[in-house]
């Protein structure tokens, strides 16, 4: 096995991420240098389906890993004799997706006898932040907000993780997907329901912004997807017109006053003077717009990456493996897909 032999600058780590429907591969040197991101997209083929379908997904992620690697190294101009590890998303995500890109990492860090490391998904999209700027260090706060996870996580240090909340039930993402299905937004809800919101009014319809205990940063969207249902539903029954806009922008409006509003109780508890969020989600406009706001008027320094580094992809989960690899972690051939991990477990 390779061990740390060369500058730390140096180190290039080859990534691979396939947890959902993102066929992906990077090369990273130093941590956050990316020298390149491969990513292969399938929302096209799932598209039809108003979902991922996850049968769909390990079959493209079959027929695309070899080549996606194959750019990934050939747009960093390296070769395997180039690269010091090998680090691959393990979990969260769907086990058939996962299980192809640990196949693909463990065949190639056995073929070229090469260190192999297993990353949490949630730790990549926060390390995404890395990339994007470069000063970042540890201790921060984080939001992970995808289609899958909604995450409040103090990062104490590389690797280091405490989970101050959670969300109950629906992910803010999948919130997101569900809304825009049923106001005839159609599949990724995300992006459609950003745009189309811009062209509504946010206070023209009050949904309810769920708050979970007293003092604690957990989240719960099932019963704000519910209302918008249940509002939709009255609309038919009454034969009143349903403004897309104004539903698309009043439901968003619900989410972000969530997400900025026990992100901020955190922040100020906590006293914390760094701020960051992640994941697909973290990609909306107005939410990036909101925390912009919230953090700038507590005097908190606030990071995001851009858009590319929000959704699925190998860069972030190179840069999550670069911090384990030189902490010393390796993985075993044993390695295998874990579709609940949780953050911190290994």
């Amino acid at each position: 096995m390779c061990e740390i032999t060369k500058n730390k600058e140096e180190i290039r780590i080859l990534g691979i991420e396939t947890s959902c429907d993102e066929t992906a591969a990077a090369v990273i040197r130093g941590g956050r240098e990316v020298l390149s991101n491969v990513i292969y997209s399938q929302i096209d083929l799932h598209t039809i389906y108003g979902g991922v379908v996850p049968e769909i997904a390990s079959r493209k992620h079959i027929d695309k890993i070899n080549q996606v690697v194959e750019e990934a190294l050939r747009s960093a101009n390296a070769e395997l004799k180039d690269i010091d590890a090998v680090a691959v998303t393990y979990g969260p995500g769907l086990v058939g997706a996962l299980l192809v890109g640990v196949a693909e990492a463990k065949a190639i860090a056995f073929g070229a006898n090469l260190p192999l490391v297993g990353v949490h998904h949630i730790e990549g999209h926060i390390s995404a932040n890395y990339i994007a700027s470069p000063t970042l260090e540890p201790p921060f706060l984080c939001l992970v907000v995808s289609g899958g996870h909604t995450h409040l996580v103090n990062v104490k240090d590389y690797g280091e993780y405490e989970i101050l909340g959670r969300t109950f039930d629906d992910a803010a993402g999948e919130a997101f997907d569900k809304v825009a299905r049923a106001i005839g937004l159609g599949y990724p809800g995300g992006p459609k329901v950003d745009k189309i919101s811009s062209e509504g009014n946010p206070e023209s319809i009050h949904f309810p912004r769920a708050k979970v205990g007293e003092e604690g940063y957990d989240f719960s969207f099932s019963g704000l997807k519910s209302a918008v249902l249940n509002y939709l539903n009255s609309c038919e029954m009454k034969g009143e017109e349903i403004n897309r806009a104004d539903v698309a922008a009043s439901f968003q409006q619900a989410v972000i006053d969530v997400l900025v509003g026990n992100s901020m109780d955190a922040v100020d508890r906590l006293g914390a003077k760094k701020f960051a969020i992640a994941g697909g989600v973290a990609s909306n406009s107005h939410l990036r717009a909101a925390f912009e706001e919230a953090c700038r008027a507590r005097g908190v320094e606030f990071f995001l990456p851009p858009p590319v580094l929000c959704t699925d992809n190998a860069a972030m989960i190179a840069c999550a493996g670069y911090y384990e690899f030189i902490k010393g972690v390796r993985s075993g051939y044993d390695l295998n897909a874990v579709p609940n991990l949780r953050l911190g477990e290994r």
